[in-house]
């Protein structure tokens, strides 16, 4: 449910198990994490706080100090700071977790992965781009030792480092990195997968911004039509592909058709979206908190 965006839904079946006395303490902190999860999608960043440190002050008097656990809580907290933009906070948490991570983990374990690369996404959003690229690298040399040449979180980690060089402007070395993270998309992904169109959708980014719009607008369709298929008619991720074939219509001159494709924008934004939420980002970048599928699957 959260991560198909039905977060009202996440939240009752996420809170339920608590409010009926039904769990072991030992699995308490794990709901808290998956409620935060809940508000951090939301966009309701100090009640996901609010969850994540419940949960942390549970884990700091029930854990050892090093204890994988709280490097999770500890990432949950740096996402929340992250997606508010109070980096230097993000950066705190997330070092927190990779100190733990290193000393808890086997060295390529492929949760160290993950820490470097919300590092370095924290980095390439401070614009800070060498750094972004040395924690990807990081995370990509982990990945290809200790996981399969077509696993997903390897197409991740090359969109990651794709978004670097785009950011940079260096579109084609984007196209190169983005076109393997393709590569491995569409072989260890069903046809109609969202992450596929996140990928489609980042080429199209690189085409628009090269100015070659008809080579976008095949890749921004490829994109909606597989959103079209694996997503709630209101997702956000289709309000971000509408927006971007606006933008190509928009800058090919053709307004009537840019506007029709806003206006699909706005009304999935309004329907899917808390009303103060600000929604400036065309490019999808499927990097995701690891909290949920770590701590269930603990």
């Amino acid at each position: 449910m959260l991560y198909i965006g039905k977060y009202d839904h996440a939240q009752q079946y996420f809170t339920l198990p608590i409010q009926t006395n039904q769990l072991p303490q030992s699995v308490i902190p794990t709901t808290y994490n998956n409620i935060g999860s809940v508000y951090n999608d939301k966009g309701e960043y100090d009640k996901a706080l609010e969850y994540y440190e419940k949960a942390l002050h549970i884990e700091m008097k029930c854990l050892p100090p090093y204890h994988p656990s709280l490097a999770a809580t500890y990432n949950n907290i740096g996402s929340v700071y992250d997606d508010r933009g109070e980096y230097d906070k993000a950066l705190e948490y997330y070092g927190q977790a990779l100190e733990i991570r290193m000393k808890s983990l086997p060295l390529y374990h492929p949760s160290l992965a993950t820490t470097y690369s919300n590092i370095g996404l924290v980095y390439n959003r401070k614009g800070e781009c060498d750094k972004a690229l040395e924690y990807y690298e990081k995370a990509l040399h982990i990945e290809m030792k200790s996981l399969p040449p077509y696993h997903p979180s390897l197409a991740t980690t090359y969109t990651n480092i794709g978004s670097v060089y785009d950011d940079r402007g260096e579109y084609d070395k984007a196209l190169e990195y983005y076109e393997k993270s393709l590569e491995i998309s569409m072989k260890s992904l069903p046809p109609y997968h969202p992450s596929l169109a996140t990928t489609y959708n980042n080429i199209g980014l690189v085409y628009n911004r090269k100015c070659e719009y008809n080579k976008a607008l095949e890749y921004y369709e490829k994109a909606l039509n597989i959103n079209m298929k694996s997503l709630p008619p209101y997702h956000p991720s289709l309000a971000t592909t509408y927006s971007n074939i606006g933008l190509v219509y928009n800058r090919k001159g053709e307004y009537d058709k840019a506007l029709e494709y806003y206006e699909k924008a706005l009304e999935n934004e309004m329907k899917s979206l808390p009303p103060r939420h600000a929604n400036n980002n065309d490019k999808l970048t499927p990097l995701v908190n690891d909290q949920v599928l770590e701590k269930i699957n603990k």
